[in-house]
């Protein structure tokens, strides 16, 4: 059998292991370190818009986080993007809350302003004030920034921005992760770049960041014993895992750029098809880094095209998965309220993703186009 080609492996750009051996010579093994505060700040500076940012052990728990943060407890109720993975969601029900879901767009796949200002005017109908959003920008791609944030604006909701996917995506020029209230990132082993696990809370004010940090490090109190008045969590990043993120922010600029090129790989290779399309940029106010480069198969007949496309791949030993099955079609959230129509569910139907790491060789190139050009005519 040929060798696995995955979706997205990660890609080590080679100075990872100079960060993570001078903690060990350091004995820097310790939950907290100089990796930690480093990794911090080369993301600061990377980010910009004066971002404030607190490295975390997962994306997950920085949406936790986020949430807790902004008041979020029992009874509350939070909007949240219905096409996206299941952590965007699940932080919601940590807090005894309830998630509120809403369909897509399809120029950029992620929430859909129209349904959400109706699920807000509902909701508020119903004698409900709902607490955030949760509005993510799907692989990789930014959510309509400026219509989301007017109306956030207009009934005085803050944003969550699950920009988990978007390290190094813009919107009109500014980065992905400097959009929300409380925005927040991953670096899950399958991210643009990673720290093997780990994530990060990006918020505006310092005093915000450090209360995040004093969450996440189990709350201990000011004191020369061990004393709590809040509850906290282990969720701070370890100076191992900062140490591979530090080498990593050195190559994320060229990860983006090969990440870009095999979304031009998979646009030449449908280009004379009208049946599938490759999922890009509806304008140049985007800028995508293509963490997933996702194609959508105009099925009207539903005879399975997106599956046959699949299965041919996995054949071969090709790693292809259909796009996120929405939040709302979920056995665990079967009785959560909906605001939409089908395009999620459509989109989930008829998407695929495909082969996207920065690491593809020519080889495996020419292993998907061998198996793709006989969908493309």
């Amino acid at each position: 059998m040929n060798p696995k080609i995955y979706l997205s492996s990660p890609h080590m750009g080679g100075t990872e292991q100079h960060f993570v051996n001078e903690a060990f010579d350091t004995n820097w093994i310790a939950p907290l370190g100089p990796n930690v505060t480093g990794f911090e700040k080369d993301l600061e500076t990377y980010l910009g818009n004066n971002s404030k940012v607190a490295a975390l052990s997962s994306g997950t728990a920085a949406l936790h986080l986020a949430l807790i943060l902004l008041g979020v407890g029992k009874g509350d109720e939070v909007i949240c993007q219905s096409m996206t993975f299941s952590a965007s969601a699940n932080p919601i029900v940590y807090q005894g809350a309830t998630p509120i879901f809403v369909d897509s767009e399809m120029d950029t796949w992620n929430i859909c302003p129209i349904h959400l200002e109706e699920a807000i005017k509902d909701r508020i109908a119903k004698g409900k004030k709902l607490k955030a959003i949760i509005a993510v920008h799907l692989y990789g791609m930014p959510y309509k920034v400026d219509e989301i944030k007017t109306i956030s604006e207009k009934y005085e909701i803050p944003i969550v921005e699950d920009s988990a996917e978007a390290l190094g995506s813009s919107y009109k020029n500014q980065k992905c992760g400097t959009f929300g209230d409380i925005s927040i990132l991953s670096f899950n082993g399958n991210k643009i770049i990673t720290t093997s696990g780990g994530g990060a809370l990006v918020t505006k004010t310092e005093v915000l960041k450090e209360k995040a940090v004093f969450l996440a490090t189990q709350a201990r109190d000011q004191a020369p014993h061990y004393q709590h008045s809040e509850i906290g969590y282990n969720y701070r990043l370890s100076n191992i895992c900062a140490g591979i993120g530090r080498g990593q922010m050195e190559v994320l600029d060229k990860h983006i750029g090969l990440r870009r090129n095999m979304n031009n790989f998979y646009k030449n290779i449908f280009k004379n098809t009208d049946t599938i399309s490759v999922f890009t940029e509806p304008n140049s106010d985007y800028y995508s880094n293509h963490w997933l480069s996702c194609i959508l198969v105009k099925d009207a007949d539903n005879k399975g095209l997106r599956e046959e496309i699949r299965l041919a791949l996995e054949k071969d030993n090709i790693e292809a998965r259909p796009l996120w099955k929405p939040m709302h079609l979920q056995p665990v959230f079967k009785n959560a309220l909906y605001y939409g129509e089908k395009i999620s569910e459509n989109l989930f139907k008829n998407g695929l993703c495909l082969p996207s790491g920065s690491n593809l060789n020519i080889e495996d190139k020419q292993r998907i186009t061998k198996i793709l050009l006989k969908f493309s005519i």
